[in-house]
């Protein structure tokens, strides 16, 4: 038996270890609740320069202006991807969509047969074995919250099943079921909105969901995704704020798309709103906001009221390879650590955000990721390491965007695009609108850039596009008439190219007598065709001369002046007779030009005699 002093002391000992555990553990609960809180606001299909910080003089943005004035504005971020699902997955994973095979928004467009080249067969969820950053956080402590879109797989993927402890409104969709409640379309109701009076705004609610969420939690970290469905079509306002844009005089400006700037003005409205929450709560001074976009603005038609936005100076939009298509806003405001108004130059990336949210947050190391933390960025208290940055956009997409890969490292581009292997490189310091096309200038480069781009692909598994064996280009109408517009040709050279609606629809830039194009086309009805073309040409260009041939029939043109290169007039060049069924290529060649461009040519036609 142990005598009364030996059971005295395991007493004491024991009291004392105890303690000493209630100290720890008193010290790890005050480490968890004095970690910063993070809201992570993602605005849809926003583009680079929509916001009044960044240039826009149409659209009002008051609160989003204010998170720049009170942090740090990323000038060249962008997003992981032109579209937005693998954007929204990188955004969760810190991992380039190529490595999560996650490349297209969900569930994709389907191939067709007038496309060259199948897409590969992707991923329609974000695959659960993935560490999302809700998850990291979680784990450290964090009450987690998804309100608003979430488009990355539906039941038994969503974000409950990803990390987040509540999620509303979220689920596999791209678009909302209505921007007005009732939230519900084809009998199904968007999630947690089944209950809403009439009429209510959708990015209102989800603001007013997100003030109770932060209210509710409060007394312990959280993190706080909120992806809204704004500024996605179908393009819906608030009546009220739509006469804001609509009596004022329709400015001549790239932006002046009014139902867009009112969408837009509900969610700068929201982010306000947040903004005063943490203010009145006390809380600002201890959250991290970070705002961002999934990918560029939506600059071309697609539904009604588009196009969105204009994303000049950038070339191009949503869907495409092009600055317009990825770069993207990124504001972050870290108090005590990001200096007020504070501008960062340096190339960033969709990738990066979880490493930085989770060394800022004390989340576990995170070594098993793409993208690189910018906590010392924000604090201006170092620079990255030098790397580049890519994407591979296996797709042909809705906008009219290509299927292509790129690089950007140091300041130039290069983008390949995987139907015919054309190259284009760009000097994005002293052409950020990538007009110039210095492929012909930097071969080097561009053969060093282009096996860097292989290379990456390799060690990501990025997955390849197949040839389509059924593909049919340009058929033959019923009439007997085969069109070949604009968008459908191959471009060969160094500057020409196909310009997208709104504004163009046609093949411009032709600048240099050495560019071509050509068109594929099936014949099954053999005869003879009157050859038609729809040109322009601007005063002081015209003159060229320009071959028209499919095989050995060759028609010889002289471009004439319209007054314009927008001002097409319609000519009839001669006659080709096509007697075999199949495949058949015209190619429009220039011969010679005297002025500074050749034409820009909308559309060729052949019509049965």
């Amino acid at each position: 038996m142990k005598s009364t002093k030996s059971r005295g002391l395991r007493g004491l000992l024991l009291i004392s270890l105890a303690g000493c555990l209630l100290t720890r553990s008193a010290f790890a609960d005050e480490a968890v609740r004095i970690r910063p809180n993070v809201i992570l606001i993602v605005a849809d299909d926003l583009g680079w320069a929509d916001l009044g910080c960044y240039g826009s003089r149409y659209h009002h943005t008051p609160a989003v202006d204010r998170l720049a004035r009170e942090g740090m504005r990323f000038t060249q971020a962008y997003a992981a991807c032109p579209v937005c699902s693998p954007t929204r997955a990188a955004l969760m994973t810190g991992k380039y969509p190529a490595r999560l095979h996650l490349t297209d928004w969900l569930p994709g467009r389907p191939d067709q047969p007038a496309k060259r080249l199948f897409r590969p067969p992707f991923r329609q969820a974000l695959p659960l074995e993935e560490t999302t950053l809700a998850e990291r956080l979680r784990a450290a402590g964090y009450a987690t919250a998804s309100i608003g879109k979430w488009h990355l797989g539906g039941v038994g993927f969503g974000p409950q099943q990803q990390g987040f402890d509540l999620n509303i409104a979220g689920d596999e969709t791209g678009s909302p079921k209505s921007y007005f409640a009732p939230y519900r379309r084809d009998g199904k109701f968007m999630p947690a909105l089944e209950q809403a009076p009439d009429g209510e705004y959708l990015t209102d609610r989800l603001t007013a969901e997100a003030e109770n969420f932060i209210d509710k939690n409060r007394d312990r970290p959280f993190f706080l995704y909120l992806p809204h469905y704004a500024v996605h079509t179908p393009l819906m306002a608030k009546p009220e704020l739509l006469r804001k844009y609509t009596d004022a005089p329709k400015p001549a400006l790239p932006q002046n798309n009014p139902l867009y700037a009112a969408m837009l003005d509900s969610l700068d409205e929201g982010v306000g709103k947040v903004l005063k929450k943490l203010d009145e709560l006390g809380l600002a001074d201890r959250t991290i906001v970070v705002f961002t976009s999934d990918n560029g603005g939506l600059a071309t038609i697609e539904g009604p009221d588009t196009p969105s936005t204009s994303n000049a100076p950038l070339r191009e939009g949503k869907g495409y390879l092009y600055e317009g298509g990825l770069r993207v806003p990124l504001i972050v405001k870290w108090p005590g650590a990001a200096k007020p108004m504070s501008v960062c130059e340096t190339p960033v990336c969709s990738i990066d955000l979880v490493p930085t949210i989770a060394e800022i947050c004390g989340a576990p190391m995170v070594a098993d990721v793409d993208g690189l933390s910018l906590a010392a960025l924000v604090r201006q208290a170092g620079d990255l390491p030098a790397r580049s940055l890519f994407w591979h956009y296996p797709h042909y997409s809705n906008q009219g965007g290509r299927p292509g890969g790129a690089v950007r490292d140091g300041d130039h581009k290069l983008i390949e695009f995987y139907e015919t292997g054309r190259l284009e490189l760009f000097d994005l310091k002293h052409d950020p609108q990538e007009n110039a096309n210095l492929i012909d200038q930097r071969p080097e480069l561009a053969r060093s850039l282009a096996a860097c781009l292989r290379e990456w692909r390799g060690a990501v598994g990025a997955q390849d596009m197949r040839p389509n064996p059924d593909y049919v280009p340009n058929p033959q109408a019923t009439d007997g008439s085969v069109t070949l517009a604009a968008k459908t040709a191959d471009v060969h050279g160094v500057m020409v190219r196909y310009e997208p609606l709104p504004h163009k629809n046609t093949l411009g830039f032709w600048v240099r007598a050495d560019d071509w194009v050509s068109w594929e086309f099936d014949i099954n009805q053999p005869q003879t065709f009157r050859v038609e073309i729809l040109q322009g040409c601007g005063t002081g260009s015209g003159g060229s001369q320009v071959e028209f041939a499919v095989g050995d029939q060759k028609l010889m043109v002289t471009i004439e002046e319209t007054g314009g290169f927008q001002n097409f007039v319609h000519r009839e060049i001669g006659t080709m007779n096509l007697d075999k069924r199949g495949r058949h290529t015209l190619t429009a060649r220039p011969r010679s030009k005297p002025g500074p461009a050749v034409m820009d040519l909308r559309e060729v036609r052949l019509v049965p005699e």
